[in-house]
């Protein structure tokens, strides 16, 4: 009995956690849709690489100033853009995030919409492409604002519209991205309580919603070694200490790391090597070798140990075969950390957005987000939407960061209803 009471308390306290959305809310919804999926079909074919969001910027900011009652910003972090909307009601500050960059990728997918964008990039003449799904991103804040910005006078408190560029990282030698916006006090002027962000997801299908409490998607540092050794006839390897041959054990040593060093029962650690360079000629064997690559960790305490390692695994190797190692590794992100007890708090609000039987605990990923940047500073909320078309196997639909990634954005509204329902629920927390 006691059971069945509990039950039923839980049931009524997760009830009474939702607001009461103020009457034409689903109206305004649904006139917004259209426009939702039209912002995001122009975004799409007009990308821009991270920093060099300009364009982009100015299609955001005009369109919140064309609502009429939200203060704008823009140049913020460079390109980024800030909509403050007042609500009629004494309430909190909240903040909702989108991210505006696109990526050096070159679309194969066959849509009327598609990229032609084509621009060079790190030396190499490449195509640009919202290969992530950040056009949805910017989409369904946009669309948020509006809906917000006609239900003013019911807002209890203030939301902060932020439009970040550059999140998957600024060009070499230049700030940006979330640590920028942070820096120039996106999160102070007004002071912001919580933060909501959002990522669509190719291999979820539309209409659904995935989270996950405590920490949802890894941290991302960068690694460069630079292998030297001794140059010589490749004829006469005993003549000179390959750099070559030693970056491959010490490849192999990286995985060891992964296998045999870190306790995988507490997170998983991944670690690749994305590229290498040496050599200039066939029959000669090379002084120096460069490889660089990627490290993804969990748990902060993983991560610093793992750093530690692959400096100890790298050096050593060299050393034992006559040659040396230089370890430098450059944090791209933290661990993208939902604040548990807000999870715990506003599960209701995207049940109410989605539908309680479309939304679902996942396992955390080792993507890695620079929104963990925000979570680090004020409790946040970071979730998944799906973008998969119904009917399509999610081990077949296409990833994140490629050439045929691809979303089909006619239930973008779940994710404006999301946006919206958090913002009432959580100053009805208050």
């Amino acid at each position: 009995m006691r059971k069945w009471m509990a039950i039923a308390a839980s049931l009524c306290v997760s009830a009474a956690a939702q607001a009461q959305m103020p009457a034409n809310y689903e109206t305004l919804v649904k006139s917004v849709t259209p426009r939702v999926v039209e912002w995001r079909r122009y975004i799409h074919e007009n990308p821009e690489l991270s920093n060099r969001e300009v364009k982009t910027g100015q299609f955001i900011a005009d369109k919140l100033r064309s609502f009429g009652n939200i203060e704008v910003k823009a140049g913020v972090a460079k390109t980024g853009v800030v909509g403050v909307l007042k609500g009629g009601k004494p309430g909190p500050v909240v903040a909702l995030r989108a991210d505006i960059d696109a990526l050096p990728v070159t679309e194969r997918v066959n849509i009327p919409f598609a990229s032609k964008v084509v621009t060079e990039f790190n030396g190499q003449k490449t195509g640009v492409m919202h290969a992530c799904g950040h056009d949805s991103h910017v989409s369904i804040l946009l669309g948020t604002a509006e809906v917000l910005s006609k239900l003013q006078k019911e807002l209890p408190g203030t939301v902060v519209f932020v439009f970040q560029p550059a999140e998957e990282g600024p060009p070499a030698g230049e700030e940006g991205g979330a640590p920028l916006m942070i820096k120039e006090g996106v999160l102070d002027n007004p002071k912001v309580e919580a933060m909501f962000g959002l990522h669509i997801n190719a291999q979820t299908e539309i209409g659904k919603i995935k989270y996950k409490p405590g920490a949802t998607m890894a941290s991302s540092d960068w690694f460069q070694i630079k292998v030297k050794g001794k140059q010589t006839h490749g004829s006469q390897p005993w003549g000179g200490i390959d750099p070559i041959v030693v970056s491959a054990q010490i490849i192999e040593g990286l995985q060891t790391i992964v296998s045999r060093m870190s306790n995988l029962t507490k997170a998983p650690v991944v670690i690749s090597v994305g590229r290498i360079n040496s050599g200039i000629r066939e029959n000669i064997i090379p002084e120096e070798l460069t490889m660089a690559g990627t490290i993804r960790t969990l748990d902060n305490a993983m991560q610093k140990d793992v750093h530690e390692k692959i400096r100890q695994v790298a050096t050593k190797i060299a050393e034992a075969s006559g040659a040396s190692a230089e370890v430098s590794i450059d944090t791209k992100t933290l661990v993208t950390f939902n604040d548990p007890q807000l999870m715990s708090r506003m599960i209701p609000s995207l049940e109410a957005a989605a539908g309680k039987g479309h939304v679902f605990e996942t396992e955390w990923t080792t993507g890695a987000e620079d929104f963990s940047f925000f979570a680090a500073k004020v409790p946040s909320i970071f979730f998944f939407l799906g973008g998969m078309p119904k009917g399509v196997d999610e081990k077949k639909a296409a990833p994140h960061h490629t050439p045929d990634f691809y979303i089909d954005d006619s239930m973008l509204d779940v994710g404006v209803k999301a946006f919206c329902q958090l913002v009432f629920d959580y100053a009805k927390k208050k």
